[in-house]
């Protein structure tokens, strides 16, 4: 009997999002739209040539701080609608006649940055220290003049913006609707594919057959795109080292991290100690999995499953709202009632439906409250990937209201940290409410299993995998799809070892994910998660008052990571913090382990 995955228009609406509190309809939405080119026009008429003295400045950074609010506002209207089915022809349409909006603002606007950058630095400076509010900003363009471009060469490069971000928008369409996954059978059963239901379901499918069945089958059919996948990619990386030569910079490396305000040696140390130190304790893991399920040979494919998969129990997501309410409630009564309002206003986007995008995301316009993708499956789990994405939400709503546009947004080192600070703060209140050993196993392995091995294991081995990418690319090397298919292979072989058998199809593990689009975002899953382990440990433990935490959120961009980690006592200019995020990890198995035994009663 084949399980049939709905189409949009059949799912219930009101486990929707509602994204009338951006516009109420596509009118209003073009309407917005004119008006913008209307506004870029007349804030060019009055400030193009100028920027001249330090009033000017940022009385023109405050005209530009309306128009950005308006843009961010019609670009998630489009992005939401599209990323709840990329094959609707209405949402793709609206998508283009957005991307050619934005192609002529940024025309329009391109002036403003370039012409900064050919103002003196003691006129910028003057402008920094007369508004505390633009200091930030002004500072970092200060930073980037170093590597600024000419007007004429900035010009070119910011009209062809949205051809230079194609490769991204050409993935996702590629992935999401050109790719056509047939049914499968098992055992004359027929199951339904696509990349939600295997991301989301057969990874974690407990029987043999059919998980092992439906990684073949996924990776098959994924395998025929496995080419133009390739030449998108080369486009990308093409696209960053020719952007980096441009301005100036070293290395493909030195470029991608200069906005993240990190060193590539803090970039190296995230990859090079995780993969080091990390790889023993999940290989441990690897074997306990092995053995609870009675399987001969572990491979690559039974690596999501769980330890007790006839236990985690399903969950409404009505219930989930309690538990979520519940496990945060050591943020406080303000944080606690942007999580009803995420419920009760409709800010989540729950069902799967063919032609969504995969996984979870929280997207969090300027100016209005954040939105919350999810793929919904009924289980427990999913409340650990809600309070992820209520964390990004928490963040970005705490930063809107106590920072403007321009200083709202952290760098990308920071920016998983909220998410998964959210994860660990409610996996010691499950823990903490029962004396259930049985329980308290599960609990403990959905945090291995999910959070850690996502961000630890999963973005990790993209980031090392992206590294040697990188590497070749600044070698001046193509990259052709063996090349990558190799590349990738033999980073998953270096962490796993020969503990676990590398199934062929692993190597087209990178086809996966759009993270390889959005520079080097993956290794900051692990940054994020290490700062969030050690703010957790110090909120549980009374190390720390939770209003630091809080304060955290409040200052969004305004400092560099390394300073919001220091507002909670995490020092990451040393290895410190991440050895003992490790060795937490290690522990954790260990604790597993200890209740295996227990539960198994085969404990000495």
């Amino acid at each position: 009997m084949t399980q049939k995955i709905n189409d949009r228009n059949e799912v219930n609406l009101k486990d929707t999002w509602d994204l009338g509190s951006l516009f109420e309809n596509d009118a209003d939405f073009k309407k917005t739209l004119i008006e913008l080119e209307e506004n870029a026009n007349t804030f060019a008429k009055q400030y193009k040539g100028e920027l001249k003295n330090s009033q000017i400045i940022n009385e023109a950074l405050a005209d530009y701080k309306i128009i950005l609010q308006k843009m961010t506002a019609v670009g998630t209207y489009q992005s939401l609608h599209l990323n709840t089915n990329q094959q609707d022809d209405v949402n793709l349409n609206r998508s283009g006649e957005y991307q050619i909006a934005a192609s002529n603002l940024n025309n329009i606007l391109g002036f403003f940055e370039t012409e900064l950058m050919t103002v003196e630095d003691i006129v910028l400076t003057k402008a920094a220290s007369e508004n505390k509010e633009n200091q930030k900003y002004i500072e970092k363009k200060i930073k980037e003049k170093k590597h600024a471009l000419s007007p004429e060469v900035n010009q070119a490069i910011t009209a062809l913006g949205s051809v230079l971000g194609a490769p991204y928008s050409m993935y996702n369409r590629s992935k999401l609707a050109d790719i056509d996954f047939p049914n499968f059978e098992v055992n004359g059963e027929s199951y339904p594919m696509s990349f939600v239901s295997y991301e989301n379901e057969f990874e974690y499918e407990d029987n043999d057959e059919i998980r092992r069945e439906a990684f073949n089958h996924f990776h098959k059919e994924l395998g025929k795109y496995q080419n133009t996948f390739a030449a998108i990619y080369q486009n990308q990386v093409t696209k960053e080292k020719v952007m980096a030569d441009l301005k100036g910079f070293d290395s493909v490396f030195d470029y991608l991290l200069f906005d993240q305000e990190v060193s590539v040696e803090l970039y190296d140390r995230q990859i090079d100690l995780i993969m080091e130190h990390l790889a023993p304790h999940m290989r441990k893991y690897a074997k306990l999995l092995q053995r609870i399920h009675g399987i001969e040979t572990m491979t690559y494919a039974d690596l999501k499953l769980s330890v007790d998969p006839d236990f985690e129990p399903t969950i409404s997501i009505e219930a989930s709202k309690q538990y979520l309410l519940d496990g945060l409630s050591v943020l406080g009564d303000d944080y606690l009632e942007m999580v009803n309002q995420a419920f009760d206003d409709r800010w989540i986007d729950f069902p799967q439906n063919i032609g969504k995008s995969t996984g979870a995301f929280c997207s969090s316009p300027y100016g209005n409250h954040p939105y919350i993708l999810i793929n919904w499956t009924k289980r427990m789990r999913e409340v650990f990937v809600l309070a992820h994405e209520v964390g990004h939400a928490g963040h970005f709503y705490l930063a809107g209201k106590h920072q403007n546009i321009l200083n709202v947004r952290p760098s990308l080192y920071f920016i998983e940290a909220p998410s998964t600070m959210n994860e660990l703060l409610m996996a010691n209140h499950l823990k903490s409410t029962s004396h259930d050993d049985r329980f308290k196993r599960w609990v403990l392995s959905s945090i291995i299993s999910r959070t850690y091995y996502h961000n630890f294991v999963t973005h990790l081995l993209e980031a090392a995998f992206q590294r040697e990418v990188y590497r070749l690319v600044d070698q001046g090397q193509a990259i052709s799809t063996t090349v990558l298919n190799t590349l990738k292979k033999d980073v998953i072989q270096e962490f796993w070892g020969d503990e676990i058998v590398i199934n062929d199809e692993a190597k087209l593990t990178w086809m996966r994910q759009p993270h390889y689009y959005m520079g080097l975002y993956p290794y900051t899953y692990s940054a994020g998660l290490t700062i969030a382990t050690q703010a957790s440990q110090k909120v549980i433990n009374h190390e720390i008052e939770i209003e630091q935490w809080i304060d955290v959120l409040k200052a969004g961009g305004t400092k560099t990571p390394l300073d919001l980690a220091k507002m909670v006592d995490v020092d990451l200019e040393t290895e410190q913090p991440l050895l003992e995020t490790i060795n937490f990890i290690g522990q954790m198995i260990d604790e597993i382990i200890e209740l295996t035994d227990k539960i198994e009663g085969t404990s000495n």
